[in-house]
């Protein structure tokens, strides 16, 4: 199994409606790395849920249950359908991860904080669940 981050606007879509849907398509993802990180991802693969913009901060996990497939416009992307798994106990902000001693400092989500998918080591995915 691997682990993913899943980052959204939350004007464009957020955990609470994720709430209220269960599941959806994770679309609207026009990135090479972060395409080619979505046809990586396996049925049963989990990821965290993560606001951007003004929050950035893990909401909940998901999980994946559709593996990628072509964006029915534009076949050069692609999309995942994920479905809820359970909110965290508290969100846990982007300060808080990199304020941590336990997360190294090269960690993708720091080195590449742009990229809407990053891939997250089990140790990272651990540790993130452990706060």
């Amino acid at each position: 199994m691997n682990y993913w981050l899943l980052k959204t606007e939350p004007d464009c879509y957020n955990w609470s409606e994720m709430l209220t849907d269960k599941k959806t398509e994770w679309d609207g993802i026009h990135n090479y790395q972060a395409r080619n990180f979505m046809r990586e991802m396996k049925k049963g693969d989990k990821a965290f849920f993560y606001h951007t913009g003004g929050e950035r901060r893990i909401m909940g996990i998901v999980e994946i249950i559709k593996e990628a497939y072509p964006d029915p416009e534009d076949e050069r992307w692609t999309w995942v359908d994920v479905k809820m798994l359970k909110g965290l106990e508290r969100p846990i902000g982007l300060r808080e991860l990199k304020e941590h001693p336990g997360f190294p400092p090269d960690m993708k989500l720091f080195k590449q904080g742009r990229l809407s998918v990053v891939p997250i080591e089990k140790q990272e995915w651990n540790l993130i669940l452990s706060l």
